[in-house]
Parts: C-alpha cells; sequence; structure tokens
C-alpha cells in the first residue's frame, strides 16, 4: 500500500536535502519512492516555490497535473481573489476523492510559511526504523499521513527517537 506522507523543514532547502536522502535509501532499497513533490519558501518570497520529482517508479503514482492542482490550491489561492470561487469549490470536492479534507489543506497552509520547507512523498516499502535513523538530527515534522492513526502515531514515534 502506497503511504501519502507530508514533512515540514524548518529551512528551505530541508525538503530538497531529505529527498536525495531518501533517493539513497531507495538505492538500498529500504524505501519506494513512488513520487514525490517539494515546496520551498526562502526568506524575502512573496510566494513558495514547488518542484515534482521525476516519476520515480512509474504505475500508480500521481501525476503532474495533481501535484499542480494540490500547489495551487495549497498555497496560491488566496492570491487569486473570489472570481474563481466556484472553481476552487470544484477543485476542493475533486480532493476530497482523492481524501485530500478541508483540514489537510487549512493544516498545510498555516505550517508551510516563508522560511520552511515541506516534502509530499508517496511512497511504499519503507524499512521505517532505518528510515527514521537516516533523519536522525534533522529537524522535521510529519504534518499528515494518509495511514490510520495507531501507524501515524508509530511512524511519529519512529521519527521522535531516532
Amino acid at each position: 500500500m502506497s503511504t501519502l506522507t507530508v514533512l515540514k523543514f524548518s529551512t528551505p532547502t530541508g525538503a530538497d536535502d531529505a529527498l536525495k536522502t531518501l533517493k539513497g535509501l531507495q538505492q538500498q532499497q529500504l524505501i519506494t519512492i513512488e513520487d514525490a513533490a517539494t515546496v520551498s519558501w526562502p526568506p524575502g518570497k512573496k510566494g513558495p516555490k514547488t518542484h515534482q520529482a521525476a516519476n520515480m517508479a512509474g504505475i500508480g503514482a500521481l501525476d503532474g497535473a495533481f501535484w499542480g492542482m494540490l500547489f495551487g490550491l495549497l498555497f496560491f489561492v488566496p492570491f487569486f481573489g473570489l472570481a474563481i470561487g466556484a472553481g476552487i469549490g470544484a477543485l476542493t470536492g475533486k480532493f476530497s476523492d482523492f481524501g485530500i479534507d478541508d483540514k489537510f489543506i487549512k493544516q498545510v497552509q498555516s505550517q508551510v510559511v516563508e522560511g520552511t520547507s515541506a516534502l509530499f512523498l508517496l511512497s511504499s516499502n519503507a524499512v521505517v526504523d532505518r528510515v527514521a535513523e537516516a533523519f536522525k538530527g534533522v529537524d522535521l515534522e510529519i504534518i499528515s499521513t494518509n495511514l490510520d492513526s495507531e501507524k501515524e502515531a508509530a511512524l511519529k514515534e519512529a521519527f521522535t527517537h531516532a
């Protein structure tokens, strides 16, 4: 089963650095990266920069349109004004089909701010303790996952004690 996880970092380069680390772990067969995208908001910039990683595993991965719509909804909607309110409502409804609800959207919007970054990771087959060990000492926060509450708590625990 694929897991969608959003990790927040306290620096604008943290998400890119984490993705590089994860690619190394993938080469060691400790995780499968199915798709990934990063958001970076450097200090002094009006808004965040987004980047979709190359399709990592092929079948089942999210496509660029998905990431584009999600990031548009998360970070650029306030700049468009009320003229596209109906379109935003339709887009929000579309994301509910993927299990992405208003709570998730508001949570990410409130936490990914100037001076931070986030990694949106679609992965599977993770050896959690080894992956967590690779991130020992990295200032990160798990914002959200699509895991059930018990598995999400275990994941957060692994990263807290790594």
